[in-house]
């Protein structure tokens, strides 16, 4: 007894002389204005700004952090006995409310509210363990680091709490915010890599944009490395597409940057009319007769302009032809227009009359040459100019407003096939090679490739999973490092539908895939530039340096549970230190982010430059 009103003693601040909704105001005891005390031994940090208090109502423990501290001199001075000029000054502490103490340990929220002359305290050992205790009974650790301001204190996160959500890692370049994710997923890793339930069910995907993890060590060694690159060089990887997977409308709509109104439709015919023929016996036979028809159909014309057209569409599908020399052939050499009967001629004979010997021209017999490309873009284009050429005969496309899409999917083309093989439904093949860590290293690619790739695989795996994770064993951990690459609405570069489409699809991933068990950590240096509606999706947040003001504005919209003393801190905050919040937390916190083997950092040092110069 005599122990515990010794440490009362010692361990009192003050009390509550004002309750103002979740902001009290604490009048420090004149005896408590050193920054240490002296207890048992050890020496106790005094209360000070970002320290953590205790407030006791009748049983109940209510917990507060202080947000900042003022004095005022006492009114009342001539009216009492001060022995010196120092007692006339009262210390006056401004607290937000965070938790309370049950039975269950420390919870976050306001359960009641203290009363006015209420006690208050430091915290004990025990207490601030218990509030700094963010792992569940049934969860499990995970160790990131240590509080910046007790270094003594190890900061363990609950693995379900943390990767069951969608995390946002935000910092400016050199913040560490690269390495943070390394160490996190790092710790992960290595805690469940022998586990052979986790690497069958739980995937974890990362779009690398510069490079950072290509190293057969970083992170982790056991992984799944594809190097993708739209330059000519031999050694690079391509990644494995089912042609059902492409066949989607508003995805081949997209990569082909085809309009709304008029090109949309158009592709999305042409897809139809792509499943159609395969379905088919004999695809390749009933593709011929089509092509057969069309010729006839173009040789019966009058209009020689629209025919002529017409033409060049079949000279784009059909094998060229070539005579004895090895020279082109031009395969309506054999046919002429008489201007003033409107007709085709084939050796002194109108076709429109007898169109029986449209049979043996150039053109019809070359149909028979026709073989289906084996890449599937290629053949995506002869139907889509046979499509074309459909449309046209019938008056229900215009060419100068379809053939522009052809064009795009056409220049489109040598990018797509460098870093994507597209394979038959029946082949199997394993994107992820037996691993459960799978990087896609974008760093080599252009522009267009790093804003495709990321939708397109991001799409697929989502797809798949929301198809086939129906009793909910498996997860699936889209992990995108400098995410403003891919999730920014501000782009000067691409067209508003294909801008849409791209953060429709991430924003639907973040909004839903939570049900289906698939999570999003991004990780970017301009949080500003990222859709408000992914950054409000957010659970859980790792903060490091944050200077410009827009980027500070954006998070503290979202974070309406960070304290002022945190946002504030936020530009000044040191390489590799971060403030932690979220679901996984009952609190705020300010870590030290723990290194991790040099083999298993992302490469991202910034260069020593008087090291290379002397």
């Amino acid at each position: 007894m005599e122990k515990d009103l010794q440490k009362d003693s010692i361990f009192r601040v003050g009390k509550v002389v004002s309750v103002e909704g979740r902001t009290i105001k604490i009048e420090v005891d004149k005896s408590k204005n050193s920054s240490h005390l002296l207890y048992n031994g050890e020496i106790i940090r005094n209360i000070s700004v970002n320290s953590y208090i205790k407030i006791t109502k009748g049983f109940n423990r209510i917990i507060g952090k202080v947000d900042g501290e003022y004095i005022y001199e006492d009114s009342n001075f001539t009216d009492k006995n001060y022995t010196n000029e120092k007692k006339k000054i009262k210390r006056i502490l401004i607290v937000k409310l965070l938790g309370f103490f049950t039975k269950r340990g420390f919870e976050r929220g306001i359960k009641e509210l203290p009363l006015i002359n209420n006690e208050c305290f430091l915290l004990d050992k025990k207490e601030f363990q218990d509030v700094h205790q963010f792992v569940g009974k049934t969860d499990l650790p995970l160790n990131i680091g240590t509080l910046t301001h007790e270094p003594n204190q190890n900061v363990e996160i609950g693995i379900n709490e943390l990767f069951a959500s969608h995390i946002g890692i935000f910092g400016n370049t050199g913040s560490g915010k690269s390495y943070t994710l390394a160490k996190v997923y790092y710790e992960l890793f290595m805690k469940f890599k022998h586990e052979e339930k986790f690497k069958k069910n739980a995937k974890f995907l990362l779009f690398d944009f510069n490079g950072e993890y290509e190293s057969k060590y970083s992170i982790i060694e056991e992984k799944k490395i594809y190097n993708l690159s739209t330059r000519t060089i031999r050694k690079k990887d391509k990644l494995i597409f089912y042609e059902s997977d492409l066949l989607d409308k508003d995805l081949f709509s997209i990569i082909a940057n085809a309009t709304e109104k008029t090109q949309k439709p158009f592709v999305a015919r042409t897809l139809e009319f792509y499943k159609k023929i395969f379905h088919s016996e004999d695809a390749l036979e009933y593709f011929q007769n089509i092509l057969r028809k069309r010729v006839k159909d173009v040789y019966k014309m009058a209009d020689k302009v629209k025919a002529e057209l017409l033409l060049d569409y079949f000279r784009e599908i059909l094998p060229p032809l070539y005579d004895d020399d090895n020279i082109e052939v031009d395969l309506a050499s054999d046919v002429d227009f008489n201007n003033k009967l409107s007709e085709f001629m084939f050796d002194r004979t109108y076709l429109r009359s007898h169109p029986e010997r449209i049979e043996e021209t150039l053109l019809y017999q070359q149909v028979n040459q026709y073989e289906f490309s084996k890449d599937f873009i290629s053949r995506i284009i002869h139907f889509l100019y046979l499509q074309l050429i459909h449309d046209i005969f019938s008056n229900r496309a215009a060419n100068e407003h379809i053939s522009p899409v052809i064009n795009k999917l056409k220049s489109f083309y040598k990018d797509i096939d460098a870093v994507i093989k597209v394979v038959d439904d029946l082949d199997e093949e394993d994107f992820w090679d037996d691993n459960f860590f799978c990087v896609i290293n974008l760093h080599k690619t252009n522009t267009h490739i790093k804003k495709m790739i990321p939708l397109l695989v991001s799409q697929k795996l989502y797809s798949e999973h929301k198809k086939y994770n129906r009793k909910k064993e498996k997860s699936l951990n889209i992990i995108v490092d400098e995410a403003h690459n891919i999730l920014s609405f501000i782009s000067e570069r691409e067209s508003e539908t294909w801008k849409d489409y791209r953060l429709e699809t991430f924003e639907e991933i973040i909004k839903e895939g939570r049900k289906f068990g698939v999570f999003m950590t991004i990780a970017s240096q301009r949080p500003s530039d990222i859709s408000a509606t992914i950054i409000s999706q957010l659970h859980n947040f790792i903060l490091h340096r944050l200077i410009n003001n827009n980027d500070i504005i954006a998070v503290e919209r979202t974070v309406s549970y960070l304290d002022k003393v945190s946002f504030e801190s936020l530009p000044i905050l040191p390489t590799g230190t971060c403030i932690i919040a979220g679901q996984c937390l009952q609190i705020p916190i300010m870590v030290d982010i723990s290194s991790i083997d040099k083999a298993n950092e992302p490469d991202n040092k910034t260069i020593r430059l008087i090291e290379n110069w002397i």
